[in-house]
């Protein structure tokens, strides 16, 4: 394809409706086509450009590397050359990067080398796939002992199935591209076939397919697909998984979804199967799902979240463990985990309208979610801790050896490609809309364009709470646009035409009624003062502690922002937010555009050096001096030197 042959593609693909990637026509609200939001400036629309013109061209050459196209095209050539790599589910970081560049390929200054990368990928699935549709270049290699569906707890060969599903529906939404919709339906209609009958009972170790399935059957029209997801969110939960390694909790298999009693093991797992169950509740109006749904997110949001939105808790099975089980220097809040929390919020926005899950889905988002990635967009953090100590090591899983901070990747690299997917498709998460409202869900720059109403945001948000909306095009109607007033900000207004509205804030939503006209500019701001958390006196890890925030951000202090010893600094609840304490935009020394916190402290020595000290007599004191905290957003943490770290901090 010529360069003028791309150029009058990507016109036409810009040109037409392009779905988001969760299109659903049910619910209380629906998302904006991602051909109708278009990020203009800001933080998000930052992470996408680093996404497409670093994090994309490093991944690719690392996944070449890896040998993950190799797998394919030795089951397409019959090679004897041996599998590369550990894992049976290596086909996933392929179809989740392809996800990812089906919607970066309608942008402009893509790399020549990410749309060859593309073609050459899609060349390589077709050709291995298999002529009963199946595909897994694992279980299709030639020196793999293990048949096809032998081993449904580890294979992961739904779960593959499920992300070539969703790479397959971006590329058909986003680029009129329907090659891999050809190889992904082939596939999911074998999978109909071999787990379809009402006598099966058997799912995947990895829930994933069932999100996949309900977005194909949006795509297709095809009910089998929704038949499917719905039998496997039935299915689990009735020893329907052969235990192997961990136990039926691991993967959600102890108890069935409705009955479950709180969010439950492998935290990856977890958030995939709710989604997906809240997914097919949208195509199915089984208000059941709904109802365990928001039972178990509330008992999560409520128990068992970081302040970063980080889900998951122990390294040993990655898994989220109990009730405030929340130590900090042992989070393991593995960024998969947060895009899948994410996932679920958006799905519970769809389902209800509600705020609440928008307020989770940004602090996950500029928290837990983006920490997972280097300023440079080229390293990764598996797991996501909130307490660095200067001797600690960054690993995943068993392996042996681990880098000081982030690595550029990973033996089993799911989150690489997960971030490519998702940090492409932020806009469709921006704004959704209902029969007379249109919802500003998120905040950044932008262009929104509804069926009645057109406006462009202008904000550096999440660094001020200033939002400006000129309105571009609306119909001669009354309309409504639902902003949502986060649940940390206590001091709103909102201004149209310059003339302050009275605000009334129902359910998280400040609503502007009325027939709106080009040229009005609606203007909303946000207090933003930095603000002290406490920590519930059940969660031991951080009791008595102080966590510092301001807007939507967690901040955390680095060892070379402070001249003391950060286990030594004392803050006091009542002087953060106080004259003393200071909100200045970047300085030179960090990674990116910031706003740094600076709160009055003390400095105290931790005490007696014994590690159990006897109470109760004399024990050596140490001087107490001013001093003042030096904290960056929790996010950028680890981008400069290899040092000391900390969301929590003592307090007096």
């Amino acid at each position: 394809m010529s360069d003028n042959d791309v150029s009058i593609a990507q016109s036409a693909q810009n040109t037409r409706t392009r779905p988001s990637a969760v299109a659903s026509a049910r619910g209380a609200v629906r998302s904006l086509p991602a051909s109708s939001v278009e990020l203009t400036g800001g933080v998000l629309h930052q992470w996408q450009v680093r996404n497409r013109e670093r994090t994309v061209p490093h991944s690719i050459r690392e996944l070449r590397l890896a040998g993950n196209l190799d797998n394919l095209r030795a089951v397409a050539d019959g090679s004897t050359e041996p599998y590369r790599g550990r894992y049976p589910f290596l086909d996933t970081d392929i179809f989740k990067t392809l996800e990812g560049l089906a919607y970066e390929l309608t942008r402009e200054d893509v790399d020549s080398d990410t749309r060859r990368f593309f073609d050459e990928a899609v060349d390589a699935i077709e050709a291995a796939q298999a002529s009963d549709g199946y595909l897994n270049s694992y279980f299709q290699h030639s020196d793999t002992e293990k048949a096809p569906w032998s081993d449904l707890s580890w294979g992961h060969e739904l779960y593959n199935l499920g992300h070539l599903i969703q790479a397959a529906v971006a590329a058909s939404r986003q680029l009129g591209d329907d090659r891999l919709l050809a190889v992904a339906t082939r596939f999911a209609d074998l999978a109909v076939d071999t787990f379809g009958a009402e006598t099966h009972d058997q799912v995947c170790g990895h829930p994933e397919v069932e999100m996949a399935l309900v977005e194909l059957f949006r795509a297709t029209g095809t009910k089998s697909y929704l038949m499917l997801a719905e039998a496997f969110i039935n299915r689990r939960g009735h020893g329907s998984v052969v235990p192997s390694v961990f136990p039926a909790e691991y993967f959600q298999d102890n108890l069935p979804l409705r009955d479950l009693p709180s969010v439950t093991g492998h935290a990856v797992r977890m958030v995939y199967l709710a989604a997906g169950a809240i997914d097919v509740h949208l195509e199915t109006g089984d208000d059941s799902l709904l109802s365990a749904t928001k039972r178990l997110w509330d008992d999560m949001a409520s128990t068992k979240l970081y302040l970063t939105g980080g889900l998951g808790s122990r390294h040993s099975d990655e898994a989220i463990g109990d009730r405030y089980e929340l130590p900090s220097e042992r989070s393991y809040s593995e960024t998969c985990a947060a895009i899948g929390t994410m996932q679920w919020a958006w799905r519970m926005f769809l389902a209800t309208g509600a705020s609440t899950y928008l307020d989770v889905f940004e602090t996950v988002l500029y928290n837990g979610y983006a920490a997972g990635l280097s300023a440079d967009g080229r390293a990764f953090f598996y797991d996501n801790a909130l307490h660095r100590r200067p001797d600690h090591t960054q690993r995943s899983g068993a392996e042996p050896d681990g880098e000081l901070l982030r690595r550029s990747w990973f033996g089993c690299p799911c989150c690489p490609p997960n971030i490519i997917r998702w940090n492409s498709q932020l806009q469709d998460y921006l704004a959704a809309t209902d029969a007379a409202s249109l919802y500003i869900a998120q905040y950044s720059a932008a262009t929104i364009q509804s069926d009645a109403i057109g406006l462009t945001m202008t904000t550096v948000y999440p660094w001020d709470g200033r939002i400006e909306m000129a309105i571009d095009r609306a119909e001669p109607r009354k309309h409504t646009i639902a902003l949502r007033i986060p649940a940390w900000c206590h001091d709103a207004s909102i201004s149209l035409n310059g003339d302050l509205l009275p605000i009334e804030v129902t359910d998280g939503w400040a609503r502007v009624e009325r027939v709106f006209a080009v040229g009005d500019r609606l203007e909303l701001r946000l207090g933003m003062p930095v603000r002290a958390h406490g920590s519930h006196p059940s969660v031991d890890a951080t009791r008595g502690a102080i966590a510092i925030a301001r807007g939507p951000l967690v901040y955390a202090a680095e060892q070379q922002d402070n001249d003391r010893d950060l286990d030594d600094l004392i803050l006091t609840a009542s002087d953060v937010g106080g004259a003393s304490t200071r909100a200045a935009q970047l300085t030179p020394d960090t990674p990116e555009e910031s706003v740094v916190i600076s709160v009055p402290a003390r400095s105290a020595p931790a005490g007696s050096a014994e590690l159990y000290p006897e109470l109760g007599r004399p024990q050596p004191l140490g001087t107490t001096e001013t001093a003042t905290a030096t904290l960056i957003p929790y996010y950028q943490w680890g981008n400069r030197a290899v040092g000391g770290m900390r969301v929590w901090l003592r307090s007096s």
